[in-house]
């Protein structure tokens, strides 16, 4: 077995425990910046299993696949805050 692919393991399965307890946060948290937190960090994650699944397959298409999840999980994140604080979206 590769050290790499031990590795990749190693992070696929530490990744999996952090979106389990993200999952948790967004499930009990108390505040709705609490979820709102964990919905980010959720995305975060799973852009990280996107990079390392194209690692493992040795794809550069599911790079651009985790490009695009970071900037729509960043763009609903900024939405969400917004509406949070103002009331709407779009001024």
């Amino acid at each position: 077995m590769s050290i790499l692919i031990l590795a990749l393991n190693v992070a696929v399965g530490a990744i999996s425990l952090s979106m389990a307890l993200c999952a948790w946060r967004l499930m009990r948290g108390p505040h709705i910046t609490d979820r709102i937190l964990a919905i980010d960090t959720l995305y975060l994650n799973a852009v990280a299993l996107v990079v390392l699944l194209g690692i493992r397959l040795q794809t550069p298409v599911l790079f651009e696949a985790a490009l695009v999840m970071a900037m729509l999980g960043f763009a609903s994140t900024v939405a969400l805050a917004r509406y949070l604080t103002r009331g709407d979206v779009i001024e």
